[in-house]
């Protein structure tokens, strides 16, 4: 382990320049190794060849002497005569002959002179009886030769080729193949360093961008179509990220504003009046009253902090514990009841159609994500309409599977395990607004502490309503949208995994 940790701190174009390298030096070895073997092998074969085909007319010619001997009934002295003209053919092969009669005693050399350079312990008998017409390496005098022995019943012939030629062609050819496999491992790898370093170069674009990252440049992006082709993911993914990035940091500075100026209101507020009523001796009857304004005030307070340490818990997800069988007909049934009061001042009504089905999640969350929908439906509702919530099940659920964790899908199988389908609930709320409303104002109803209309003091709230139906919704692996419909009806979608 302490081996692959340091190899990972390793640059990238010496890792890639050594594996390249291994690679490459061990095939030019298994190139030497078989183009010496190639080469060696064919000059092997072609001096056996040599031999053989020597040893073959060789034969022939001693056949005939033999028969020009018997027919003649000349005596065994005159064959050392007649025996000269045997090596006139082996001239130009460079072959060396000796020839003896089968007692081992020289009759004749070709060259003549070649006999003279036999060592004193020379003994054909003796490499007859070792080789016994096989072919064998011979050394006489520092030089190295491919030999034969033939014989008949009267004589005796040596045949030697030198191969001292083909031993020092295979040296030199050796030593011009090993430095022209050398020169080509190092210009390989030079390439490959080369090819690696200029094919990664646009990642120094990407490392200079991501070095100048600050708050005044997030807008900054990475031309993807400079990039090379295998680079352009890492590109988009880069500017994918750099825009998530500007909007979070975005939505950050605007939510540190707005709720730097939310808590500064009340503070103030409380502040002053703590001021005005310490400022002289009152009744109790005021004090009694400052009191109630100070407690509302105080609530509106708990009530913000309530609802930002909601956000801040349902930001972090849900844990297997949380997750339990949930029935959304029940839920959104009690729900009607209790806002239908307080939508009948407005002759606003609620109806509710479709299959609900019960979903996997927190129930108080849930009864809180669907609280906050209904309340918004009603204060900004048009007098004398309808709200209408509808649940139909949509079919591949594929973004809520892909974010699931294993302990969810453990314990959705636990709660299903005879069907587990692709399947989630979506539950949309619509009702008819009272104004006018766009799409790209409807989008920004998600951003903390943004309200449409400040004017209103019917509608006051601290704008966080909504992005509490998101986060939780995120939290139950789920998600919401807005869909403005000619721009007066107001359509809110729900969509949760469905517990079976």
């Amino acid at each position: 382990m302490k081996y692959k940790f340091k190899n990972r701190r390793w640059p990238l174009l010496w890792r890639t320049v050594f594996l390249l390298t291994i690679f490459v030096v061990i095939s030019q070895i298994v190139i030497y190794i078989w183009v010496q073997h190639s080469v060696n092998n064919h000059f092997e074969q072609m001096d056996s060849e040599i031999i053989t085909h020597a040893a073959f007319n060789l034969r022939k010619r001693l056949i005939i002497q033999n028969d020009q001997t018997a027919s003649s009934n000349l005596p065994p002295s005159s064959v050392p005569n007649d025996a000269e003209h045997l090596h006139s053919s082996w001239l130009d092969y460079d072959l060396k002959t000796l020839i003896s009669d089968k007692n081992g005693q020289l009759l004749s050399s070709a060259p003549s002179s070649f006999a003279d350079e036999l060592p004193l312990d020379f003994n054909l008998l003796e490499l007859r009886q070792i080789h016994h017409e096989q072919q064998f390496i011979l050394s006489i005098n520092n030089r190295n030769y491919r030999a034969i022995i033939i014989q008949n019943n009267q004589m005796l012939a040596l045949i030697m080729l030198p191969i001292d030629v083909h031993h020092q062609y295979l040296l030199q050819f050796n030593r011009q193949l090993s430095m022209i496999l050398t020169a080509i491992t190092l210009l390989l790898v030079s390439i490959a360093a080369l090819s690696v370093y200029w094919g990664f170069a646009p990642l120094s674009t990407i490392v200079q961008k991501m070095k100048g990252i600050n708050p005044e440049q997030l807008h900054e992006r990475v031309v993807v179509s400079n990039m090379p082709r295998e680079l352009r993911p890492l590109a988009e993914s880069y500017n994918l990220m750099m825009e998530k990035l500007e909007s979070n940091f975005e939505s950050l500075s605007r939510f540190s504003d707005n709720i730097a100026h939310e808590l500064r209101t009340p503070l103030a507020t409380l502040s002053t009046q703590t001021q005005v009523m310490l400022s002289r001796t009152r009744d109790s009857t005021e004090y009694i009253e400052q009191l109630h304004h100070q407690h509302d005030t105080l609530e509106q307070l708990s009530a913000l902090i309530n609802n930002m340490l909601l956000l801040a818990k349902t930001q972090k997800g849900l844990s297997d514990s949380q997750l339990n069988r949930v029935d959304t007909e029940s839920m959104i049934t009690n729900l009607i009841s209790y806002y239908e009061l307080v939508a009948e001042d407005r002759r606003i009504f609620f109806e509710k159609t479709g299959d609900f089905q019960a979903v996997l999640g927190d129930e108080s969350l849930l009864q809180r994500l669907f609280a906050n929908l209904m309340s918004n439906a009603i204060y900004y509702a048009a007098s004398d309409s309808v709200i209408t919530i509808e649940a139909f099940l949509v079919e591949d659920a594929s973004f809520a599977y892909s974010v699931t964790s294993d302990m969810q899908k453990k314990k959705r199988s636990a709660l299903k395990p005879h069907s587990v389908k692709p399947y989630s609930l979506k539950i949309v709320i619509t009702n008819r607004l009272d104004q006018a409303l766009t799409q790209i104002e409807a989008d920004k109803l998600f951003e903390r502490f943004y309200r449409h209309d400040r004017t209103n003091t019917m509608h006051a709230g601290s704008g966080l309503g909504l992005s509490i139906v998101q986060a939780i919704a995120r939290a139950h692996n789920g998600q919401v949208s807005i869909i403005v419909k000619d721009e007066y009806y107001f359509q809110v979608s729900v969509e949760l995994l469905i517990a079976g």
